[in-house]
């Protein structure tokens, strides 16, 4: 049953960080410690829809996704008053402009889609986060971007998805970081409202709301921070269970540095199990080599059981090895490895521009209609951020990506997208 408390939990902190700002030198810290950014990020996104695999855009079948978006995110961080325990404030500020797009070339998932299937001109949301630490253990309630194994959020469009949750993190025990806590609310990467917690599962079903999310974490950081083992397990109650397993890994041989990443996913129903009986594992390893300028990487991953990976609605799959900017390859029963080259022009004497090309291979894909389907991506993303002078910083990327599939869509597609962070504090 959904916690009542709940709502109460960010207006109670937020109240106790107010009522602690007037102590005159023990709110110092507060503001002494402050750090206040805005990133102007500006993203064009084109997607051509090959082979008659587009989805169904005014009775036809959709060629094109296209559209260009201004964006403005402030990211406002408040230190801690001083004493026992601090207390602080974040305010994540997002808000994002339409500069081309329409329903003609709607799905570029920029911004959110009306009903009668235009992109909206505009749309944002403030979200705010009330902390209080105590020794090195920090409890923060409210809304911001959460970055864990098993729930991140998705900062691959115009504005970042965010959840509203409460959560503490300890690092009492040198090396030893614990996270415990509770989503009750998720605002997707293309929304300005606030959701119910949910999983996709596709199909008939589609999107299942369950109730909170409840998480907990452990990761142990040992051998001068080169090795780290993590445990986690999470539940979106009445839906599904998950846990996850991971260790990692880095180690220099003579020129070169090696690096190994190795994870196992296990997750099934929970509860009232709305979504169905659910079964899906994960296995997977990544193993890169660096030597100079290059970095070369390979990996591999393995679903079982008869359900896709087990996420939140809209978020991000980058937990997963073989995550790309296209697919993460996590149908179910679908095995993928992938080959991937880095390269860092500061050994030609060119600070700040990389290159990264990948391919992910996918196969035995238990499809809808097809069994034993295939897939696969091609990637490239062309990066360069000045190093100096007034404009230092702003970074250019570039993502050139072509995807083919046996059962779903074929796609070519572009990005280009500009940051540019303003330090205001």
């Amino acid at each position: 049953m959904k916690n009542t408390l709940t709502p109460l939990l960010p207006s109670t902190l937020a109240l106790a960080v107010i009522a602690a700002l007037p102590v005159g030198a023990q709110a110092a810290g507060f503001v002494d410690d402050a750090k206040v950014s805005l990133n102007l990020r500006n993203y064009y996104f084109n997607r051509n829809y090959i082979n008659h695999s587009g989805p169904r855009l005014n009775g036809d079948d959709q060629t094109q996704a296209e559209g260009w978006t201004q964006s403005f995110i402030l990211d406002a961080r408040s230190g801690y008053t001083e004493g026992t325990v601090g207390f602080g404030l974040d305010v994540l500020g997002l808000y994002s402009i339409k500069l081309d797009g329409s329903d003609t070339v709607a799905n570029s998932q920029l911004l959110p889609i009306h009903d009668g299937g235009e992109p909206a001109d505009q749309f944002g949301r403030t979200a705010v986060a009330a902390k209080a630490k105590l020794s090195k253990t920090e409890l923060k309630v409210g809304e911001w971007l959460a970055v864990l194994p098993i729930l991140r959020g998705d900062d691959g469009r115009s504005l970042p998805q965010t959840f509203q949750g409460a959560q503490i993190t300890s690092n009492e025990i040198a090396g030893l970081s614990l996270y415990g806590g509770q989503f009750w609310k998720n605002s997707k990467r293309d929304d300005a409202s606030r959701e119910e917690m949910a999983f996709n599962a596709g199909g008939n079903l589609g999107v299942v709301e369950g109730d909170d999310f409840n998480f907990g974490g452990a990761e142990y950081r040992f051998n001068g921070n080169a090795t780290m083992v993590g445990a986690w397990h999470a539940r979106l109650e009445d839906v599904y269970q998950q846990s996850f397993v991971q260790l990692t890994h880095s180690q220099p041989v003579g020129d070169w540095v090696l690096g190994a990443n190795l994870g196992y996913f296990t997750g099934k129903e929970e509860g009232a199990a709305k979504a169905g009986d659910l079964d899906n594992k994960v296995y997977q390893a990544s193993f890169s080599a660096k030597t100079g300028s290059n970095t070369f990487t390979v990996a591999y991953q393995k679903l079982s059981g008869d359900t896709k990976f087990l996420r939140i609605d809209g978020a991000s799959g980058g937990s997963l090895v073989n995550d790309g900017f296209t697919a993460s390859f996590d149908n179910p029963e679908e095995r993928s490895w992938q080959l991937r080259h880095d390269y860092n022009f500061a050994g030609l004497g060119i600070p700040g521009l990389t290159l990264m090309n990948r391919y992910i291979s996918g196969d035995n894909i238990e499809a809808t209609n097809r069994n034993n389907a295939e897939e696969w991506a091609r990637e490239t993303e062309l990066a360069y951020t000045i190093q100096e002078g007034t404009l230092k910083n702003l970074s250019v990327r570039w993502r050139n990506s072509d995807v083919r599939r046996d059962a779903g869509q074929d796609a070519h597609e572009n990005r280009l997208i500009v940051n540019y962070p303003l330090s205001i504090l």
